[in-house]
């Protein structure tokens, strides 16, 4: 029996974020999955460093993996550090790895790492998005858009 999702996933507190994804692609679901790290990684990620910004995630076999995410040496550690951009393993129950799978085999979409986070319970977390890639005039009416939202917003605070 599967546990009910929330539409907002639980951040405590936020290390990396890739703003620039919700511009460059259409995004259709999320997915909240835990990653597999050595200990100075989380160190690491526990100091704020980490970008996700260039990164992306891969089905492999019955796997996900995320690829070219930047997690920097830890300061303070010894010649057992980590590698800072290694693949690591994403941990997603099957289905959810079985979708993934469909949209990017049949649908043409890309897996694309949002945010990495520490929940309530200190466990580090990686928000992916099952996403379409967005071509340049609908990023141009994507921004339109959302320009005009935030003008409406101004408007009726003003006159409201």
């Amino acid at each position: 029996m599967a546990r009910p999702r929330h539409e907002a996933f639980d951040k405590t507190k936020t290390v990396a974020e890739n703003r620039r994804a919700r511009f460059d692609f259409a995004i259709d679901d999320k997915f909240e999955a835990g990653i597999v790290l050595q200990g100075t990684e989380v160190k690491a990620l526990r100091f704020g460093e980490g970008t996700v910004a260039e990164s992306y995630a891969e089905v492999k076999e019955d796997e996900i993996w995320l690829i070219n995410a930047n997690i920097p040496e830890f300061s303070h550690g010894n010649r057992n550090n980590h590698e800072p951009q290694r693949p690591r393993k994403l941990l997603l129950n099957r289905r959810e790895i079985n979708k993934m799978r469909a949209g990017v085999e049949r649908k043409g979409m890309t897996v694309v790492p949002l945010s990495i986070y520490f929940n309530s319970q200190g466990r580090a977390k990686v928000e992916l998005a099952l996403a379409k890639g967005r071509k340049a005039p609908d990023k141009r009416s994507y921004k339109k858009d959302q320009d005009w939202k935030r003008e409406q917003g101004r408007l009726l605070k003003k006159h409201g």
